[in-house]
């Protein structure tokens, strides 16, 4: 069942900014992950989405509701996390927390300090002296705690150290096991490569590709480098086995997974320093589709 469709959708700014006949649909409890540079399209894409500005032509529809026309109904379903944060004026992080919490209707704080908790969150700090960091986890505690059934998040982790990354994407994991809807908008590779069901690639405001990460992870052929003692090694292998090519003293050879065998009996009579078995990488994907 798709929750998330998206038919034909352009937002035409001009000069090439904007979205062109974007076409999506992403299923219930699916994390959806949408990378691009910058200036690509993704919140541009997020923000018709959501009902905040209105597409040129096109159609969406979020759990059976139009943004367009419903757009107050729409954030009902939907935890947001915005590319740009501002707060309202309010004294600290647990004021605007608890302004969420009465706007969702939660009168228990446990989800809400329990997440609080795993950022390392001082709720009691000064809104307007928060870190870009602190900011980023006060807007993660405000969507999560809401437990709705569909997250559309853009770019949540900006500002993030390495150690919350890792923690957000334990909280992405979490809310995928409860069956929720996720359309993370981001930049960080290996992040969406590890949580991620599938990947749109977005080049000037265009889907240009979309990646099913299980295929990614589980490729039909295996790539391997093999280091040996010098050049004139490497070069007596590649001359017996197919497919295999030269880089100074190392060879490489993308073969299917049943073939693994052979390599290494191929490598039998040689003094091999190392091997190494290389993953194709969404980063990777992501290059080669761009042409850079």
């Amino acid at each position: 069942m798709s929750i998330i469709k998206i038919e034909n959708l352009t937002k035409d700014y001009g000069n090439g900014r904007g979205i062109f006949d974007i076409n999506l649909e992403v299923k219930q409890g699916e994390i959806f992950g949408y990378v691009g540079t910058n200036g690509s399209g993704k919140t541009t894409t997020i923000r018709n989405m959501l009902g905040f500005v209105y597409p040129d032509s096109g159609k969406i529809e979020i759990d059976g509701t139009d943004p367009v026309t419903h757009s107050a109904e729409l954030m009902n379903k939907v935890s947001y996390i915005p590319g740009e944060i501002a707060f309202p004026n309010l004294k600290s992080g647990a004021d605007f927390l608890k302004l969420q919490a009465e706007y969702y209707g939660i009168t228990d704080f446990t989800r809400m300090n329990y997440i609080a908790d795993k950022l390392g969150l001082d709720t009691t700090a000064d809104l307007k002296r928060m870190s870009k960091g602190m900011k980023q986890k006060t807007a993660i505690v405000a969507a999560f705690m809401s437990e709705r059934d569909i997250m559309i998040l853009d770019e949540p982790t900006t500002g993030l150290d390495p150690l919350m990354r890792d923690v957000f994407i334990e909280l992405i994991n979490e809310e995928k096991k409860k069956g929720r809807t996720v359309f993370l908008s981001g930049h960080i590779f290996e992040e969406l490569e590890e949580v991620c069901d599938r990947v749109a690639m977005l080049k000037d405001g265009k889907i240009i590709d979309v990646i099913d990460m299980y295929a990614l992870r589980h490729y039909s052929d295996r790539i391997f480098e093999i280091v040996f003692e010098n050049e004139k090694s490497a070069n007596a292998f590649k001359n017996t086995f197919d497919g295999a090519y030269v880089r100074g003293n190392s060879a490489f050879t993308s073969i299917p997974a049943e073939r693994a065998d052979q390599l290494f009996k191929a490598l039998s009579g040689f003094n091999v320093i190392q091997i190494h078995e290389k993953h194709t990488t969404l980063e990777e994907v992501f290059m080669k589709d761009y042409n850079i």
